[in-house]
């Protein structure tokens, strides 16, 4: 079965789709000896010699999904130029060539999924999914509603606005209950649960600091329908079938908002 070359090197391990392109663009994947370099080019796995680097592409690994507690000082991505310890160095043991979906910051801890099933991967990562990410985010000070309502109607990122988020003042400062209208911006810090639905660079960051509320520890605590609070940071397990197919009939709902207009 003829399939793009990039998919084929996805589903061998051999790479993320995006970085498979890439390996194609370089000139270092080889179809039958020849060298590709035309996006989009097929093959048949199962009858063509395909090589990257001079290396024959084996058939395809088998599909892991992986639910990851990311502790705080570790960079989500397969290795680091600045040699930091990365995500894949907690995964003691998984032999298949898994990379993240998405990121999480070097100082963010919480949920992450790796996985070598490109196709969810892409899924998860693509905006026009609105797969949903909810953080749990300690700020300094108390936000008052007029704060809440800009951070769920959208705030102004690098010229465009964010997509509209779910926001909700869990605890208030000096560690008080939430108070509906409490205009207090002073006080000990606040935990606020946000949810968004695209990924932009430390959005959940920059959106607290654009309203005044600059974040002190941040955490996500749930992908799509994922979650798992008794998963300790620097833990992971694998996902059991029915995450997988609550994680692939997410991506297939319609958006839960229309993207707004550039701000």
């Amino acid at each position: 079965m003829q399939l793009r070359l990039q998919k084929i090197l996805s589903q061998a391990g051999v790479a993320s789709r995006r970085a498979a392109e890439k390996l194609v663009a370089d000139g270092r994947v080889t179809v039958n000896g020849a060298t590709v370099r035309e996006m989009g080019t097929k093959a048949d796995p199962a009858a063509d010699d395909i090589r990257v680097d001079g290396r024959r592409v084996e058939g395809p690994e088998r599909l892991r999904y992986i639910l990851l507690n990311k502790p705080v000082g570790y960079v989500t991505t397969r290795s680091d130029p600045q040699r930091r310890p990365t995500v894949v160095d907690l995964l003691g043991g998984v032999r298949e060539y898994v990379y993240p979906v998405g990121r999480l910051d070097y100082d963010t801890e919480g949920l992450l999924l790796l996985t070598n099933d490109g196709d969810l991967a892409a899924w998860l990562t693509h905006p026009r999914h609105g797969v949903e990410r909810t953080y749990e985010a300690r700020v300094a000070g108390v936000p008052d509603e007029r704060d809440l309502d800009r951070l769920r109607t959208g705030i102004p990122l690098d010229g465009r606005r964010t997509l509209p988020a779910d926001v909700e003042l869990l605890t208030r400062g000096r560690g008080g209950p939430a108070q509906a209208g409490h205009h207090d911006r002073q006080g000990g810090d606040s935990v606020l649960r946000i949810i968004i639905r695209e990924g932009r660079k430390r959005q959940v960051r920059r959106m607290c600091e654009a309203v005044g509320h600059p974040v002190r520890l941040l955490r996500r605590v749930r992908i799509g329908p994922l979650s798992d609070r008794r998963l300790k940071p620097g833990d992971w397990r694998e996902l059991t079938e029915q995450e997988i197919a609550a994680l692939r009939r997410a991506c297939r709902r319609p958006p839960a908002a229309a993207s707004p207009r550039e701000a």
